[in-house]
Parts: C-alpha cells; sequence; structure tokens
C-alpha cells in the first residue's frame, strides 16, 4: 500500500494529465461525430437518390472499419496527400468520423420512432414544420436516443485507448510510460482503470441527468 501510495504520488501527475487528454480529445471528437451524425441522418431523408447512397456508403464503411486503420491512414497518409495533422488533431477527427457513423443510426431511429398519425394530426392542428419539430419529434426524440447516445459516447471514450499508438499522451499512453519507468505493472494498470471508470461514470450520469431533464 505504501509503495502505491509513493508511485502515486510521483506519477500522479502524468496519469491526471493523459486523463485530461482522455477527456478534452472525447469531448471534442463527440461534438464533431454528434453534429456529422445528424447531418447525416438528415441527408438520409432526402428525395436525391444518388445522396441518401453516398450518406449509406460512409455509415457502412466507417461500421466495417477498424479504427486503429482510419487512425493510420489520417496520420500516415495524410501526409503524403498534403494533410499534416497533429496526433491530437487525428485523435478528434478520427474518432469523430468513426463516431458519426453511429450517431447518424441513433438520430435515424429516433426519427422513425415518431408516428406518422402524431405529425399529421399536428399538422391539422394548425402546427408548423418549425414547431412540430420544436414541440414533438425533438423532445420525444430525445428521450428515445438519450440511452443508446450516451453508450455510444462511452465505447468513444473506451477506442480513445488505440490513441496511443498514434503517440498523443493520453491516459493509457502515459500509463504505458509509468509502467516503463518503475516496472510496475499491477499499480500504473490499477490506476488507469479507475481514472477511466471515474471519466465513464460520469458521462453515464451526466446521461441520466440529461435523460430525467427531457423526459419531464
Amino acid at each position: 500500500m505504501a509503495q502505491f501510495f509513493d508511485l502515486w504520488v510521483q506519477y500522479g501527475p502524468l496519469m491526471l494529465a493523459g486523463l485530461a487528454t482522455t477527456a478534452w480529445i472525447c469531448a471534442l471528437a463527440t461534438a464533431l461525430g454528434l453534429a456529422i451524425g445528424l447531418l447525416l441522418a438528415c441527408l438520409e431523408s432526402t428525395p436525391f437518390t444518388p445522396l441518401r447512397w453516398a450518406v449509406r456508403a460512409y455509415i457502412e464503411i466507417m461500421r466495417g472499419l477498424p479504427i486503429l486503420i482510419l487512425l493510420f491512414v489520417l496520420y500516415y497518409g495524410g501526409p503524403s496527400i498534403g494533410l499534416r495533422l497533429s496526433a491530437e488533431a487525428v485523435g478528434v477527427f478520427g474518432l469523430g468520423f468513426y463516431g458519426a457513423a453511429y450517431f447518424a443510426e441513433i438520430f435515424r431511429s429516433g426519427f422513425q420512432s415518431i408516428s406518422k398519425g402524431q405529425i399529421e394530426a399536428a399538422r391539422m392542428a394548425g402546427l408548423s414544420g418549425t414547431q412540430i419539430i420544436r414541440h414533438i419529434k425533438l423532445p420525444q426524440m430525445l428521450v428515445m436516443i438519450t440511452p443508446p447516445m450516451v453508450n455510444q459516447i462511452i465505447i468513444l471514450i473506451k477506442e480513445s485507448a488505440v490513441l496511443s499508438i498514434i503517440t498523443v499522451a493520453e491516459l493509457t499512453k502515459n500509463t504505458t510510460q509509468f509502467v516503463n519507468e518503475t516496472y510496475a505493472v499491477i499499480e500504473p494498470y490499477l490506476a488507469a482503470a479507475l481514472l477511466y471508470w471515474l471519466l465513464v461514470e460520469a458521462v453515464a450520469q451526466l446521461g441520466k441527468y440529461v435523460e430525467r431533464r427531457v423526459r419531464f
């Protein structure tokens, strides 16, 4: 126990710095993924068939592609076509593009969960298109999609561990540095597991709060 305390005093700041990097990269990637995912879900309902096919192709390719391959293409293949991004930027864009495909499916299921009868009744009551979206579609959709959306964000947080492969100094990479410098194994990985759990639990509790707010 005393050894664990001594190691934590020495390497605690390194682990917390890794946790902070994981948190801000995942936050930006989630925001990017939600924005792109919502756009894709809207475009998939467009009457323009080639655009719908393009959206569907993007979703299917991203869902079938390992996140590590996408990160390698962006980080190591980008400079060959003039795209030079920092490792952190690749992390944000990689996780964002990857998560967008899953968020798009969640948004699509949310839109489809609202019955056509409710929309027709709202139109007959004289509600405009904007009012229908604000008062009928959006509240019901948020209730439906909040739990799967939170699950997807948690998956992105756990997937972010692979960013250590492209030199991002996030929690897993800093844990590896901790292990390499001290030759300790149990203490660093237990600390990393605890920090990941705290981050995931914070997201889960935030999701429950949002779900209660949109439900009532």
